[in-house]
């Protein structure tokens, strides 16, 4: 179907003189006739609360890749559609600012420019991708300057957490199954009691969806969680997009699928609710190391104090209990401060103190206390891998924004500089220097205490001098 504005279709009359035929069941109508700019802009998902009456017609085979190819390029005058109206095929759509602002969502495509022969089918066919790649790089930049200014790290990590933690791994169909596909936009889910406050997440992130319509929800809540936990100085997540949006909130699974902060077996509900999603005992500890960030206040989960020397005065709003004194920091803080246990001030819900009492839980948990690197790495696979968790991505195989880090290039190999012993050398320089020094004897593993290649410059002289002087 394609929405086109209702001074665009030809009036009853207009159809008679076309036609000949006052009920016509075949018209052909110029696609010169509709005007591009209009038809260009009611693809947006905007167009629906800029209008609140339009037609919706019918198309089918190739006029309908033809008719959304006309987004891009406008085709010859000469160019004819067949349109086949019925009694369903024209009717006024309303709409409210409210519903296409937060629930629409209709995916974009981006026709190949078509041959100036007659178009085919399979020539005008569209090539569709869930988000833009291009939009999802600028709506990441706005992320970075939207967290300087309102200190919403912890929220945005939980919101992407809580939209791909309904997975459930016994269930294969899609949306069904649940996951990150962006139900948690809709109403009915964020009335869940374990999403209590996330309304102001959506807040923060409906402007820029607004911005970038062509970025779907289910990635922005992905792309905010992962920059959240970069921004704050956490690990760098590998993070793939493309994921389908949910269409309507009937879609949204049922609730109880996430983790509670207090149950009667902390470590039995922890796996029950992370197996169902797939995830083991190690990604279970290195996850709930997020903690590190934000606050639980208690007019929302019940849990924490409403305000202690580390929260009174922000940043952002203040009040609440943090798990660590320095809350917008990551680090591996929390396992080391959940260990000792010493400050009253800092929040230990049942499900982390059990990470240092189940034996199965405490061999990861000691190991993040003592050593943060093994933290971040165990973290960033575990965040990636939960973000994917139920998604339906479009290409199937995801859309990559990152270039990957840079090769550093290489040192240019000196003798001089590396043949002292007085240096630690780099594994690299080693290698360079075994195949330079190999023929002569040199040792990457014990390095000449002299520079030999300029010894040897320096006898070639001593023998051309004394050759020069034999021969006078």
């Amino acid at each position: 179907h394609l929405a086109i504005y209702p001074n665009s279709f030809p009036k009853p009359k207009e159809r008679q003189q076309i036609t000949g035929d006052p009920k016509p069941h075949t018209l052909s109508l110029s696609l010169s006739s509709l005007p591009p700019n209009n038809t260009t802009n009611t693809l947006s998902s905007h167009s629906h609360s800029s209008t609140t009456a339009m037609a919706s017609i019918a198309f089918s085979g190739a006029a309908a890749a033809a008719t959304a190819a006309t987004t891009s390029r406008r085709l010859p005058a000469s160019a004819k559609l067949s349109l086949s109206p019925s009694s369903s095929s024209l009717k006024l759509l309303g709409s409210t600012p409210i519903v296409s602002r937060l629930f629409l969502n209709p995916k974009r495509c981006s026709a190949a420019p078509l041959p100036s022969r007659a178009f085919s089918s399979a020539a005008a066919s569209p090539k569709c991708l869930a988000s833009n790649p291009e939009q999802l790089k600028l709506a990441r930049e706005d992320i970075r300057e939207l967290l300087k200014t309102t200190f919403s790290h912890p929220i945005l990590v939980r919101l992407g957490w809580h939209d791909a933690g309904t997975y459930n791994k016994n269930i294969e169909e899609w949306p069904r199954r649940g996951g990150a596909n962006g139900s948690l936009r809709f109403e009915i889910e964020l009335k869940h009691a374990a999403n209590a406050g996330l309304v102001n997440a959506l807040k923060l992130i409906q402007p820029l969806k607004d911005k970038y319509s062509d970025v779907t929800y289910a990635d922005l809540f992905q792309l905010a969680s992962a920059t959240a936990v970069e921004e704050a100085g956490g690990p760098k997540i590998p993070m793939k997009y493309g994921r389908v949006d949910v269409s309507a909130p009937e879609q949204c699974p049922e609730e109880g699928r996430l983790p509670s902060a207090g149950p009667p077996s902390p470590a039995d509900h922890l796996r029950e609710v992370f197996y169902r999603m797939g995830l083991n005992d190690k990604e279970i500890v290195a996850l709930s190391g997020a903690h590190t960030l934000g606050r639980s206040r208690p007019d929302r989960s019940g849990w924490g104090k409403p305000e202690t020397k580390y929260t009174k005065d922000g940043p952002g709003a203040p009040g609440g209990q943090s798990w660590t004194a320095q809350w917008l920091k990551f680090d591996n803080s929390y396992f080391t401060d959940i260990k000792e246990k010493k400050d009253e001030d800092l929040l230990v819900l049942p499900t982390d103190g059990v990470l240092f009492e189940d034996p199965a839980f405490k061999v990861y948990a000691e190991k993040y206390a003592e050593d943060q690197e093994a933290f971040f790495k165990d973290y960033a696979e575990a965040h990636a891998k939960l973000s994917n968790l139920g998604a339906k991505f479009d290409p199937p195989e995801g859309i990559v924004i990152d270039d990957g880090p840079s090769q550093p290039v290489p040192e240019k190999f000196v003798a001089a500089k590396y043949s002292s012993g007085k240096r630690e050398l780099s594994e690299n320089m080693k290698q360079k220097i075994r195949a330079e020094y190999q023929a002569v004897g040199g040792s990457p593993d014990k390095p000449l205490q002299s520079n030999y290649f300029l010894n040897i410059i320096i006898v070639i002289g001593v023998l051309a001098l004394l050759t020069s002087l034999v021969g006078n």
